[in-house]
């Protein structure tokens, strides 16, 4: 049976053995939520406990945004939370987060939390670290884990952690998607039919850059497995001919390889989505160091997060990918790779 709580004193009240694991929500739990509940108890164990916290954050939400039509579930909430393996659901009152109004003091997300979502949403990371912040001092988590969904956030939560030196293990949890492809998210229920249609060009555009960069890893393994001589370079040739017939447009538009061309492959559904019925209208399509948010360049090595945000309508909506690039193939200076 999972316990709903209000205060914080309540929560600390408890006995605890083993691990406490945390999940922080704004509610209007969904099959994404759960999936990080039932992370969050495999984490935990049995002696362990899971914390999930329901609470819409005052501070995330800008001028014109959606705070009052923000989903407020509970009863449903604590069902799925319950089903999901959770010991506790803590959803506080604002004046216990907040006591005496909104903070004086707040933690910045500075330069890192000014790109993307931050340009679009000025004030929205500072808001969202600061209730973490508060959230993990008033849980007291060993774990706490959040969606890859939210990438930007994830990353900023993971560096607000490190900076400032919280003793807490952060985990991030793969996007759960429905089964045409779009990622979970409390707002799909804002969508109309069409606009779900429409909606579905952002994860389209993310797969279409994931193939994209497959078939270049594909390709750059096929040709270290043929010998550095003409016939390589002829192999290499016929290779890229065929991937370019499939793939005209991004290969037109791009550098033949790397980050540039998963943009393209990206960036070629995108615009036919801005051509729907209701259009697709693009904030940002990026490919980013997740370490800090800035954009990759063509020789970039590592891990990285295609990303994409974009209304439909008047819902607006995220997603990404995380995408790895290895080290490049060095140049023959005879004009094969070697």
């Amino acid at each position: 049976m999972t316990t709903l709580l209000r205060t914080a004193d309540e929560l600390h009240a408890r006995v605890r053995r083993g691990r406490r694991a945390v999940v922080m929500t704004m509610g209007a739990l969904h099959e994404g939520h759960a999936t990080l509940i039932r992370g969050a108890r495999r984490i935990a164990g049995g002696e362990g406990e899971v914390v999930v916290t329901v609470f819409v954050n005052p501070l995330q939400f800008g001028k014109g945004e959606d705070l009052d039509r923000y989903p407020r579930t509970l009863d449903a909430d604590l069902k799925i939370a319950e089903q999901a393996g959770a010991d506790v659901v803590f959803a506080p009152a604002v004046d216990e987060v907040y006591p005496g109004g909104e903070p004086q003091v707040r933690i910045s997300a500075g330069p890192m939390g000014e790109r993307f979502e931050g340009a679009f949403r000025p004030g929205h990371f500072d808001g969202m670290l600061t209730v973490v912040a508060k959230l993990l001092h008033l849980t007291r988590p060993d774990v706490a884990l959040y969606g890859q969904k939210d990438a930007q956030q994830l990353a900023l939560i993971r560096r607000m952690v490190r900076d400032l030196n919280f003793g807490v293990e952060i985990v991030g949890v793969p996007t759960v998607r429905e089964d045409d492809g779009l990622a979970l998210s409390s707002r799909n229920r804002y969508l109309s039919p069409g606009e779900r249609y429409t909606a579905l060009a952002l994860s389209r555009a993310l797969f279409a850059g994931r193939d994209r960069h497959a078939a270049q890893e594909a390709l750059r393994a096929r040709a270290r497995e043929v010998p550095a001589t003409h016939a390589r370079a002829e192999a290499l040739s016929a290779i890229g001919e065929s991937r370019a017939a499939a793939d005209a447009h991004a290969v037109a538009k791009a550098a033949p390889g790397g980050p540039s061309a998963v943009r393209a492959a990206a960036r070629l559904v995108i615009d036919e989505g801005a051509h729907l019925d209701p259009p697709l209208v693009l904030d940002y399509l990026a490919l980013v160091d997740p370490s800090d948010f800035t954009e990759i360049s063509d020789d970039f090595t590592g891990e990285a997060v295609l990303a994409v945000a974009a209304r439909v309508g008047t819902t607006r909506l995220i997603d990404n990918l995380p995408l790895s690039f290895g080290a490049p193939e060095p140049i023959d200076p005879h004009g094969a790779a070697s």
